[in-house]
């Protein structure tokens, strides 16, 4: 069947019927939800239908609910709030991560604002079990998805569509799976580079903001400075990468680096025996480290072996959820979490209403906070 034969067959039904579900009229034409939500689309910017959630009404049917009497006001008013909530997005989001509630909130906010359906949905640790999740989303009638899992957007040897992110070699004429969905995808605070294909992307700047970060502290003083960063976070890629090049940009030689490994605790791990080692011989006197509480456990470690915060390390975390409670109010790199949120709805919001639009990249800078840990109130005369 024909694109137009099938919108024709579409608008039949919505106008014997007065309100049709997608999943009914795509099990009736024997074509995906997904194609039958797109053709509801159409039918609603040419005036013909108008779009529920999960289906469409006819223009009459839609009136008589807007005009119905006492009796059926309940009725009217459950109609209306479903034709206010103009699109519905399917959120994935990374488990149990202090990380992401400031973005979660950014995307609930401007969804609040423009009559957004926001659901949720927490990713899995394989790429099967992300896949999953969107298809479920997508058959559940999500017109677009904001996607941030923690694993699945990596490429998969022989798979369709698999691509590389978060700066990794890109494949020759390949894209990250999500691409293929049918449904438009924003990336939120994740990265597709060169691969990204019809994937639009929103994200913190974190390698400019990792570089404002060294910047502060050879301002100080500090010829030497250390990354302290946690192994399996995404954004750590990036972060390393802000350090590496600012270093080469101001003639400092990068690190020592010390990786915090997913089972490391509150107890002293190996990197930290190293990292007081370089501290008492005086070789290292500033670090950058990922993220806020392995900062602020790094302080009350430091203090429990005689050292010092900032006289003998001074210290900028990355992230600013809670360095303001250390025992040391911690100078933070604090990437603009909310914003990016927002950003997503409002990037997908635009792909909604004209698929043919460019498609965009944004990177939203990161803004340094400057606070007790990193010495900057004291004279910068030594160097580390």
């Amino acid at each position: 069947m024909l694109t137009e034969e099938r919108r024709e067959a579409i608008l039949r039904m919505v106008e014997r019927r007065g309100t049709i579900t997608v999943k009914d009229a795509a099990a009736e034409l024997g074509v995906s939800a997904v194609t039958v939500r797109q053709d509801v689309r159409d039918l609603a910017a040419r005036g013909l239908v108008v779009r529920v959630h999960g289906g469409a009404m006819s223009p009459a049917a839609a009136q008589q609910a807007d005009v119905s009497g006492p009796a059926t006001a309940r009725t009217a008013a459950r109609t209306a709030a479903r034709r206010e909530q103009e699109y519905v997005l399917g959120l994935v989001v990374p488990p149990g991560d202090y990380y992401y509630p400031e973005i979660i909130r950014g995307v609930q906010d401007a969804a609040r604002t423009h009559g957004v359906r926001v659901v949720l949905a927490v990713s899995g640790e394989t790429l099967a079990e992300n896949q999953e999740q969107v298809r479920r989303l997508v058959a559940a009638g999500a017109d677009g998805l904001l996607l941030m899992p923690r694993a699945g957007l990596e490429p998969v040897e022989g798979a369709e569509g698999a691509g590389p992110v978060d700066g990794a070699a890109p494949v020759e004429g390949a894209e990250p799976w999500p691409a293929g969905l049918g449904v438009p995808v924003v990336l939120v605070d994740r990265r597709a580079g060169a691969a990204a294909g019809r994937l639009e992307q929103v994200a913190s700047d974190h390698a400019h903001g990792a570089g404002l970060a060294v910047r502060h502290l050879a301002g100080l003083g500090h010829g030497r400075i250390a990354l302290v960063a946690r192994a399996e976070s995404p954004n750590t890629p990036l972060i390393r990468e802000g350090y590496e090049s600012a270093c080469r940009d101001l003639g400092l030689t990068a690190g020592p680096e010390f990786s915090i490994g997913p089972a490391d605790g509150t107890a002293p791990a190996d990197w930290f025996e190293e990292l007081v080692r370089a501290v008492e011989a005086g070789d290292v006197r500033a670090a950058l480290v990922h993220n806020d509480l392995d900062a602020v456990t790094l302080v009350g470690l430091l203090q429990a072996r005689g050292l010092r915060v900032p006289e003998d390390l001074a210290i900028v975390t990355y992230d600013d959820e809670v360095a303001e409670l250390s025992d040391v109010p911690l100078t933070a790199v604090a990437p603009p979490k909310r914003a990016v949120g927002a950003w997503a709805v409002d990037l997908m919001r635009r792909r909604l209403a004209d698929p043919a639009a460019p498609l965009a990249e944004l990177l939203l800078r990161p803004e340094l906070r400057v606070r007790e840990s990193s010495g900057a109130a004291a004279s910068p005369g030594t160097r580390g």
